[in-house]
């Protein structure tokens, strides 16, 4: 999870929501990106989105079974079904995300029992860095917009 809390540093430096993900099998870390939303003025370049495609090329198969992804904030419903598509074993979460979390929070397509998968799900490593990460990002971002956009 340090790794993908210090991909989440790079992007909020690139001007991205701070999240970072890796992925990592048999114990060795396969790929690894933060946010390029902005950066790549791509809707679908979320961290979650970017290491699975990562993995996938590394790997050579869509099927990433064997692989745990550890992201920093709990995954939206786009990463969450592109998760389950994957197959992934296990899907590690620092932060949980009220508005738009697809693992538990808003809604749980990681656990939808109409699905053909569901990964292990294990959430609060470094809960609290990665909460306080995304939180002052935000803080930054409304200090910085003009007060009547603020």
């Amino acid at each position: 999870m340090q790794q993908a809390l210090r991909q989440a540093s790079q992007a909020a430096a690139g001007g991205d929501v701070p999240v970072g993900a890796v992925i990592v099998s048999d114990g060795v870390l396969i790929a690894e990106a933060g946010n390029r939303k902005e950066q790549d003025g791509d809707p679908t370049a979320h961290a979650e989105m970017l290491v699975l495609r990562m993995a996938s090329q590394k790997l050579g198969r869509w099927r990433l079974s064997g692989c745990t992804l550890y992201s920093t904030l709990e995954p939206c419903p786009m990463c969450a079904g592109a998760m389950v598509h994957a197959r992934l074993d296990r899907v590690v979460i620092a932060t949980r995300d009220p508005r738009t979390g697809a693992a538990g929070s808003l809604m749980d397509i990681l656990n939808h029992p109409g699905l053909n998968h569901s990964p292990e799900v294990c959430v609060g490593v470094c809960g609290d860095e990665a909460s306080r990460m995304v939180k002052q990002f935000f803080a930054n971002r409304r200090l910085s917009l003009p007060p009547s956009l603020g």
